[in-house]
């Protein structure tokens, strides 16, 4: 791959017909599947590939439609080595079935051929809100839209998607194939309704009037290194930077005019996947980047792929390393940084880092991206009464989901703090069961 990369089209081009019935073809048919301990939306994964093994690929799409109504996302963007593929049983000994791919595979043959629809139970009558759009959201809303439940949709932002539309760049996950997915969740009957913040556009008194509500609204409020210099033009948290690429169009500027700021040179500070699409995108853009992270390359969090990726298309790791001060006037000029050591383990299971005292150097930068994490955002939490929060400010839920408010339940980001889309997806399916089980008196 390049090092010159300039353009946003999909990096990894999936498999052909025959490559997936060969790679079905290597799923073993286990008595008892391990991978599907592994799928956090309990998807029937021998099935589906035996199906694709036999050619059968409506069927196979019908099967993952069952547990999934966003399988091109996940088949794209979620971290099957650490759950489906990381259980396969061919793993412990050689490469496991590559299970995403398959799912993907499936997601686009449908999408080529005539997408269907699961089935849908009779109206029950109830109403349900679901607040957030995202993955969370859209998981929550397509399911209590099959139980038989009228579901409406607020999304605050001008289009839907929540991470999957201005999180996730168009190299990994393309716009076309979220926005077809959620074309099939409003096909169930899921009203989604755009530019609606709750608390201001909808009161919290028309939310608690319906039947149930669900709150998916994320992690979308950014974490800061809280250095100085950060209030310098030219430094974007990653959640800024990536929304105003994809859903702001500032990679077109001058034909939008919601531009970043296109640095020559640009620091991103993180190790995660949002840091690794954040430097990617500003490669994209023109810029020379240099990801800093504190601790060593193998213990990076992101996915091996995207830093293979980032590696290939030209992004210059500096490990070991942690800024301290954004230089400049009234712009970024550098980055000052301190060498880190590694220390004992710490919660994780990583080496705590520390600073080597007088080791500082800097990096020049016009442009500084922090991407270390983000929480939820406090806006609506705030507005509901009796909602209890954890010290990081995500809500408090019981197993089922359930809020400290009757008929309130929440999933995802919002819950849980930042995790990944397939976890999101999983415990917003789990709460809208406990949601139907609820609006049923069961």
């Amino acid at each position: 791959m390049s090092g010159s990369v300039k353009d946003f089209s999909e990096v990894n081009r999936g498999l052909s017909e025959e490559n997936a019935v060969f790679e079905a073809l290597r799923c073993m048919n286990c008595v008892r599947p391990t991978c599907m301990k592994g799928c956090p939306v309990c998807i029937d994964i021998p099935a589906f590939i035996q199906q694709i093994a036999e050619r059968d690929f409506a069927g196979a799409a019908a099967t993952l439609k069952k547990d999934n109504m966003l399988p091109a996302i996940c088949g794209r963007v979620c971290p099957q080595e650490s759950q489906c593929e990381g259980a396969c049983i061919l793993a412990k000994k050689e490469k496991p079935v590559a299970i995403g791919a398959l799912e993907r595979f499936v997601a686009d043959w449908e999408r080529k051929h005539g997408m269907t629809l699961p089935e849908i139970a009779p109206p029950s009558g109830k109403r349900v809100a679901v607040v957030g759009s995202g993955p969370a959201g859209l998981t929550a809303a397509a399911e209590l839209a099959r139980l038989g439940h009228t579901v409406t949709v607020f999304e605050s932002l001008h289009e839907a998607g929540g991470v999957l539309t201005y999180g996730i760049p168009n190299f990994r996950l393309p716009k076309d194939i979220v926005r077809a997915e959620i074309e099939q969740v409003k096909a169930l009957g899921v009203e989604i309704r755009l530019n609606h913040l709750v608390g201001r556009s909808v009161s919290t008194d028309e939310l608690l009037s319906y039947d149930a509500v669900f709150l998916g609204t994320g992690a979308g409020l950014p974490y800061f290194m809280d250095i100085e210099g950060e209030n310098l033009n030219g430094v974007y948290s990653a959640n800024e930077f990536l929304t105003r690429v994809n859903l702001m169009h500032a990679d077109c500027f001058p034909e939008f005019d919601t531009p970043v700021k296109r640095g020559c040179r640009v620091v991103v500070v993180g190790g995660g996947n949002v840091a690794m699409d954040a430097a990617r995108v500003a490669r994209r853009l023109g810029g020379e980047v240099t990801l800093v992270y504190r601790r060593r390359k193998e213990d990076l969090p992101a996915r091996a792929v995207e830093v293979a990726n980032a590696v290939a298309e030209g992004v210059q790791f500096v490990c070991c390393a942690n800024p301290v001060r954004v230089i400049g006037e009234k712009t970024v000029e550098g980055v000052e940084c301190v060498q880190m050591e590694m220390c004992d383990l710490d919660e994780s299971g990583r080496p705590k880092p520390s600073c080597i005292e007088g080791s500082n150097f800097v990096i020049e930068a016009d442009v500084f991206i922090e991407a270390i994490g983000q929480g939820p955002n406090p806006l609506l939490i705030s507005m509901l009464p009796h909602l209890d929060r954890a010290r990081r400010g995500n809500v408090v839920v019981d197993d089922d989901g359930m809020t400290t408010i009757d008929g309130v339940y929440a999933g995802g980001d919002v819950a849980t703090g930042a995790a990944t889309v397939i976890w999101a997806m999983g415990s917003a399916k789990k709460a809208a069961a406990a949601i139907d089980r609820h609006l049923r008196r069961e």
